[in-house]
């Protein structure tokens, strides 16, 4: 059952039925890749052709000496996307890459068999509550005149309206003239309650203050 239809030579058939089987499961990463998630139209893409790519360049070097200099290039894709992976993306890909080995030496029962079990993991975790992070903790933004000390400026509000608080960074803005100071917070509940930020308001001079969820990097 688990073993390679690609015996000493590659055949057509074999080479054939390999390559279907990767676009198959290459097409299903992909839409795996969308659940719960927005993907663009090249990663998507990218997803589909990859296991097939990958097939191709492990039969091309299947029994020579290349054959390990060839996966740890294979592998080496990931560092080529044009914009920053999320750890989602980073698992797809590797995911991808992992059939695309598979399908290369032939065992294309183990890489559906594959694909099923951890199609079947990524549904179930992406569609429960076990990926969701805690809805109280917060990315905070607060922009200061630099005339103002930001230690301990609004610790009485945080006392107040959040159990937890960490200033993460203070940047300089506007020429030096205004201070952003970024916090990491978790609020009493999951909504921002307005005189929270109406407080801040009144003590920053009415500059901007942002409040929203972390972005999913990080969660990395």
């Amino acid at each position: 059952m688990f073993t390679s239809i690609i015996g000493t030579q590659i055949t057509l058939e074999s080479f054939l039925i390999c390559t279907a089987v990767s676009l198959v499961l290459g097409v299903g990463t992909a839409l795996l890749g969308r659940v719960k998630n927005r993907a663009t139209k090249s990663f998507s893409l990218t997803l589909a052709l990859l296991p097939a790519v990958v097939e191709v360049v492990i039969m091309l070097v299947n029994g020579n000496i290349g054959a390990g200099l060839a996966v740890a290039g294979t592998f080496g894709l990931v560092r080529f996307r044009s914009t920053q992976g999320t750890a989602r993306e980073i698992v797809l890909l590797f995911f991808a890459v992992a059939l695309g080995l598979a399908t290369g030496m032939g065992y294309v029962v183990l890489a559906a068999l594959f694909f099923v079990i951890v199609a079947a993991a990524l549904l179930l975790l992406t569609l429960t509550p076990f990926s969701d992070s805690d809805q109280k903790d917060r990315l905070l933004r607060i922009q200061i005149p630099e005339s103002l000390d930001y230690d301990a400026l609004f610790d009485d509000l945080f006392g107040r309206y959040t159990t937890a608080h960490e200033l993460l960074a203070v940047k300089s803005t506007n020429l030096g003239t205004i201070y952003e100071l970024q916090y990491d917070i978790r609020l009493k509940s999951a909504q921002i309650p307005k005189e929270f930020l109406d407080a801040i308001r009144c003590r920053n001079g009415n500059l901007n203050v942002v409040c929203g969820k972390f972005p999913e990097e990080k969660m990395l």
